[in-house]
């Protein structure tokens, strides 16, 4: 899918059938996907559309048989090299060890050596890629929409398809992957996948206690005893101690849309959402949260761990929020070239190398100086 134009409140979570921007610019809740789950087996096997099926035939005569007729699937179209993709929306940026990786609009993956210089990689799909995340400097997986998912296995330089299928009309919005082989990926209306074996194939969950309303998944995160969290729409929590065989749905204390998550100690969580709402837990399971005085009503969308336990947040307007044990939420201003304070909205974060920031988001990718937070 096109777009002429890029906000990133409608970028991020949004849906082809549904006024984007809605998505995320209101405290109500959205409403339910009007399909429910196919009732069924824990994990149904979801099958590679990765190469055109081929047509029916009739026994005799080779003349296509209407009866027996197979629709071919939709083939996506690698995404387009442009002159200035490090410019257009991008929506995810990870240190892989070795380099950095940035994912956006139109398929389009970006890598650098030091954070400064980027250059564009050659993508087998062109729609939005939503996330990145890899096991090691050498296995990652990007994700976006019409379910894409992407294997990379030398660091980023090429890209491989895993998954593609655009008649479900769910993205997906996150990926997970514990080591080089299980991994997890989710999205809209509660589509959560699963894989044992590197990619080479995915499982759709199903039966999940944490979404049998059928709200979207938007973020997951490992924690620091080793259990799997996801959070998404009308405040949805869940986790799960066993690698993701069995979730647990747990209380919010937010019903509204969630969009990151980052693990703090050994069972506990910061969070964060719609109109900048943000709650600390020493201990997920135990239930109880502290709401964190961001002094902001502009939603967050990414989340990254800076030196001395401080944490980084970024969301709408140019949103920098920097979080520090005892001390009060600190917002950054982010200034342009001209002197003028940034309205672009930021989607997410990382480390620099020198102790500075990588941020993305409407504006494409930019450095911030240390000095600055």
């Amino acid at each position: 899918m096109r777009h002429s134009s890029f906000k990133l409140a409608a970028l991020i979570f949004g849906l082809s059938a549904v006024p984007l921007s809605l998505l995320i610019t209101t405290e109500a809740q959205q409403e339910p996907a009007a399909a429910a789950t196919e009732a069924g087996a824990a994990a149904a096997p979801v099958e590679s559309t990765s190469e055109a099926a081929p047509e029916a035939t009739a026994e005799s005569g080779g003349e296509p048989a209407a009866a027996e007729a197979v629709a071919k699937p939709i083939v996506p179209r690698p995404s387009e090299m442009a002159v200035r993709a490090v410019n257009n929306p991008l929506l995810r940026v990870v240190n892989t060890g070795k380099h950095y990786v940035a994912v956006g609009v139109y398929g389009h993956i970006l890598i650098s050596a030091d954070g400064t210089k980027w250059n564009q990689v050659a993508s087998p799909v062109d729609v939005m890629l939503t996330s990145v995340t890899f096991a090691d400097e050498n296995n990652g997986w990007a994700v976006g929409h019409d379910a894409v998912i992407l294997h990379t296995a030398d660091g980023g330089e090429t890209w491989k398809q895993q998954n593609f299928q655009p008649e479900l009309n769910k993205p997906l919005f996150d990926v997970l992957f514990l080591d080089a082989q299980t991994g997890f990926a989710v999205g809209a209306y509660g589509l959560m996948l699963t894989t044992t074996d590197g990619g080479s194939s995915w499982a759709q969950v199903a039966a999940n206690p944490v979404t049998e309303d059928e709200r979207h998944f938007n973020a997951l995160a490992k924690l620091g005893d080793g259990s799997l969290m996801v959070v998404g729409e009308a405040g949805t929590i869940g986790v799960s101690a066993d690698r993701g065989l069995t979730w647990t749905k747990l209380a919010t204390p937010y019903e509204s849309s969630l969009f990151c998550v980052i693990a703090a100690g050994e069972k506990g969580a910061l969070i964060g959402g719609l109109r900048g709402n943000s709650f600390f837990s020493a201990d997920v399971r135990a239930g109880s949260w502290k709401k964190m005085q961001t002094n902001s009503d502009q939603s967050l969308f990414g989340m990254a761990a800076l030196p001395g336990d401080k944490v980084a947040m970024v969301g709408l307007n140019a949103t920098l929020l920097i979080f520090e044990p005892g001390k009060p939420v600190h917002s950054v201003p982010i200034i342009d070239k001209l002197g003028n304070r940034q309205t672009e909205s930021l989607s997410w974060l990382t480390m620099a190398p020198d102790g500075g920031l990588i941020v993305v988001g409407d504006a494409g990718v930019q450095r911030l100086d240390a000095a600055k937070f």
